[in-house]
């Protein structure tokens, strides 16, 4: 089967304007991308694929009976695309997508099979940690009823079906 990650804005309001969001981010940075596989950590996928023209999109060719796991390296950061301020942007969420196709038949396009994402958001490594501290005395502080309602943290991304 084949699977296509991408890197797409979760803000419908951002999603308008991807194209705009995109192209500039490209123009900023030329020649980087936005999304990229690690492949030494991946495991199991054959034949991945890097489109030059598609900045925040990887695709991969994998065997379903196969143990599976791919790496995906997101190279920006969720406060290049906030207004900036003084400090403290709150950085938009992006959403990693994957769509997963069989093969079609002769002729047919292909079939698709499931597709599954999550809602992240990209920080450098102290301001990371700063948001996680942040988030987690916020979530603390909230009664015991109201915390039911987060997820929990998971030591990997955990993708929901879509």
């Amino acid at each position: 089967v084949q699977s296509v990650v991408r890197v797409v804005f979760h803000d419908r309001r951002l999603q308008y304007s991807e194209q705009q969001q995109l192209e500039g981010w490209r123009w900023s940075r030329p020649g980087d991308r936005i999304l990229d596989i690690d492949i030494p950590l991946s495991v199991g996928i054959l034949e991945p694929q890097i489109h030059p023209t598609l900045l925040n999109t990887v695709e991969f060719l994998w065997d379903p009976s196969r143990r599976t796991s791919v790496f995906v390296q997101v190279h920006c950061i969720s406060t290049e695309f906030t207004l900036r301020k003084n400090g403290g942007e709150k950085g938009v969420p992006f959403r990693i997508q994957i769509d997963t196709f069989g093969a079609g038949g002769k002729g047919d396009p292909p079939e698709h099979l499931h597709s599954a994402s999550c809602l992240v958001k990209v920080f450098k490594p102290k301001g990371a940690d700063r948001k996680q501290k942040t988030d987690r005395e916020k979530v603390e502080k909230q009664p015991a009823p109201e915390r039911e309602k987060f997820q929990p943290a998971y030591e990997s991304t955990v993708l929901g079906e879509v």
